[in-house]
């Protein structure tokens, strides 16, 4: 936290070590949340193991400083969970819920822990509960909507503890008491007030002071916010805030009639950028954000930002470039605002704004990796310099920042249902940075959602080309992970949508992976009839790399099924193919396979002449690790036809190269193992 901020439930203000102290207060409530620690269970009580983490719950409105309270908590508490804290918010800025699998999938990568795209619900808490069987770790759960949402996350660690903050108390897990949260003392109080005002404007009216604190009902959020008032107005005294607020009456809480007076002291175009902010995708802003919303410039939007941090208004994120939360205990008014002062044409427009302005991030963001590129370079030099990256490395900051806010506009925008050629746009762009800075490995997991989301669109609107891709891109991710039998599904969709949009890349491509689950099943015939239809459409269409690329697949069908016969002749017309395509590496491998067909079909004579072949077409192709591995080959076939001799040369040859070409080593060797 930063100075002059609010923290989202509290009163955490500063991250200086030097500072006398960071949290203001709460002392019987940390007592008491330790010594809950150490209380025997109610299993322990009976004589029986604790099965689960300890559950401590911190119970309170919005503001009340209950998040702050469960940091400090885990602050005090940290050095007893050696393998670390880790942090996750169970609910949106706007109260949404969020699921389950999205938050087990990010506390398992903050334990580095895979999470396989795609994966459900339950898969993903079971692999949470695996990766904290053994660990000491602190689980702090903010913004719990119920207890089925904490429960489906507790590990099953006596070890661990839970730390649970939500607004009021979760039934249904045992052994659970609430801390509950009112206000601050009186003394905490006071002292929030004077970081702002300074000292001497509290000591010189005390009791406007703690006329001002009683009537904010020492409620964290609201003096934060009355402090940032007073502090803005440096002749202001504290009795003509404290009049101010007396004069707004008891109509509310004490957080809304402090919020409406600092709202009220705004100029039009700030108020307006308030207001707006509450369309922010998980309440995550920066200044483009803000620039767009609004319709200001940059340099402008993060002016105001800045004040309205020193209003307490908005929270700094701590992130480079800069970045702004909206509290959740103000979310919920500024929405109000917005409904009640803006058109929803208005609205509707802001949104646009932002979406288009993400747009032309991400396509900075992904062009400034393509250095190999003319046209990209060229395209990134049109683009305004505050929409421009200086390199990628702080083009991968930026992405991997604002990563939650990416996905939440992402999502936000499908949801919406009148954006939907902006959220098309959005999610492409998404797919293309995500895959240029992390790679399609390491985004999988986001990839998987941002794909459902172009298929919930493409259904909606009635899309067959882009519903076959996502459909394709789907399955596949789900074929990467084990899913087969539900990637042959989704490619068979694929294959119906492709077909009604006429789109002969998207058939094909169904077909042949249609094909492919087949085999991954076992199905070899049924696998050899796909792939068969795919390679009637790839030489209809004269399309000979891609039909050489499939008879070598049909090949490998029948030989799983044990047809050496019919694999030989697929493997003959894949060398027939590539050769006439001229790719001279596909050509070795392919007789390569043709050899290993060969072997298992008893013609060894045969299989030491396609394998020598193979040599040569490797040699001209200069690619190493396959000569190796066909020396290694000749070698066995040699050993067998009782040729030692030779197989010795062959060795020695392939060894020579593994020596010459150290890196393929290990995988030359364990892939002639194989064999």
């Amino acid at each position: 936290m930063t100075d002059q901020a609010v923290d989202t439930d509290g009163v955490r203000l500063s991250d200086d070590p030097v500072e006398e102290s960071r949290f203001l207060g709460r002392t019987r409530e940390l007592k008491e949340l330790r010594a809950d620690i150490e209380r025997a269970g109610l299993d322990t009580l009976a004589g029986r193991k604790a099965p689960r983490a300890r559950v401590l719950l911190i119970a309170g409105r919005p503001g009340s400083g209950r998040t702050a309270l469960a940091e400090e908590l885990a602050a005090l508490v940290a050095a007893d969970y050696p393998d670390g804290v880790l942090r996750a918010r169970l609910g949106e800025p706007d109260g949404t819920r969020v699921p389950v699998a999205r938050v087990a999938r990010e506390l398992l990568a903050g334990l580095d822990r895979p999470s396989p795209p795609g994966a459900d619900e339950d898969d993903l808490t079971e692999a949470l509960r695996t990766a904290l069987a053994d660990r000491r770790v602190l689980l702090l759960l903010d913004d719990a909507a119920d207890a089925e949402q904490v429960d489906a996350l507790l590990p099953d660690a006596p070890e661990c503890l839970a730390v649970v903050v939500a607004e009021g108390p979760l039934t249904g897990i045992a052994d659970v008491r609430p801390c509950t949260l009112g206000g601050l003392d009186t003394k905490s109080a006071m002292e929030l007030l004077s970081r702002y005002t300074g000292s001497v404007r509290v000591t010189v009216d005390p009791r406007a002071a703690e006329q001002l604190v009683e009537l904010c009902q020492a409620h964290p959020a609201a003096l934060t916010l009355a402090g940032g008032w007073l502090a803005a107005r440096p002749q202001a005294a504290v009795a003509d805030l404290a009049k101010h607020v007396h004069a707004e009456g008891d109509e509310g809480t004490a957080l809304s009639r402090v919020f409406g007076l600092v709202y009220a002291s705004l100029p039009s175009t700030a108020a307006r950028m308030l207001r707006l902010l509450s369309l922010a995708p998980a309440g995550l802003v920066d200044p483009h954000t803000a620039s767009a919303l609004a319709g200001c410039s940059v340099s402008g939007a993060r002016a105001t930002l800045d004040d309205f941090v020193g209003l307490g208004l908005l929270r700094e994120a701590g992130s480079t470039p800069p970045a702004y939360e909206v509290p959740a205990c103000l979310h919920a008014r500024l929405a109000r605002l917005a409904d009640t002062h803006d058109r929803p044409a208005e609205l509707q427009l802001a949104r646009a704004r932002m979406l288009e302005r993400t747009v032309r991030l991400l396509q900075s963001c992904r062009a400034v990796t393509e250095t190999d590129s003319p046209q990209a370079r060229e395209k990134l030099v049109g683009m305004p310099r505050d929409l421009r990256f200086p390199t990628p490395r702080a083009a991968a900051d930026w992405l991997r920042a604002r990563r939650p806010a990416l996905l939440a506009s992402a999502r936000l925008a499908v949801a919406d249902g009148e954006l939907d050629t902006l959220a098309r746009r959005l999610m492409s762009q998404l797919v293309r940075a995500m895959v240029a800075h992390f790679g399609t490995q390491a985004a999988a997991p986001d990839l998987y959602g941002i794909h459902r989301l172009v298929l919930d669109v493409a259904e909606r609107r009635e899309l067959p080309r882009e519903k076959a891709a996502a459909l394709l891109n789907l399955a596949d991710l789900d074929a990467r992970t084990g899913r087969t039998a539900e990637a042959l599904v989704r490619y068979r969709a694929a294959l119906d949508a492709g077909r009604e949009a006429n789109d002969p890349y998207a058939t094909g491509r169904a077909m042949e992976s249609v094909g492919g689950a087949h085999l991954e099943l076992g199905d070899y015939d049924r696998a050899a009839d796909w792939f068969g239809r795919a390679l009637a459409q790839r030489l209809a269409r004269d399309e000979r790399a891609d039909a050489a690329r499939i008879y070598g697949r049909i090949a490998a069908a029948h030989t799983y099924a044990g047809r050496y016969g019919e694999a030989v002749r697929s493997w003959r017309a894949a060398v027939a193919g590539h050769r006439k395509a001229g790719d001279v590496t596909a050509q070795a491998r392919a007789l390569s396979e043709l050899a290993r067909v060969q072997e298992y079909a008893g013609r060894p004579e045969e299989s030491l002449r396609t394998c020598r072949e193979a040599v040569e077409w490797a040699r001209r192709a200069e690619d190493v690790r396959l000569q190796a591995a066909l020396h290694l080959r000749l070698a066995d076939t040699l050993g067998r036809l009782g040729d030692p001799v030779s197989a010795g040369l062959e060795r020695s040859a392939a060894d020579r190269m593994l020596r010459e070409d150290p890196e393929d080593a290990c995988e030359i060797r364990s892939a002639s193992s194989e064999d």
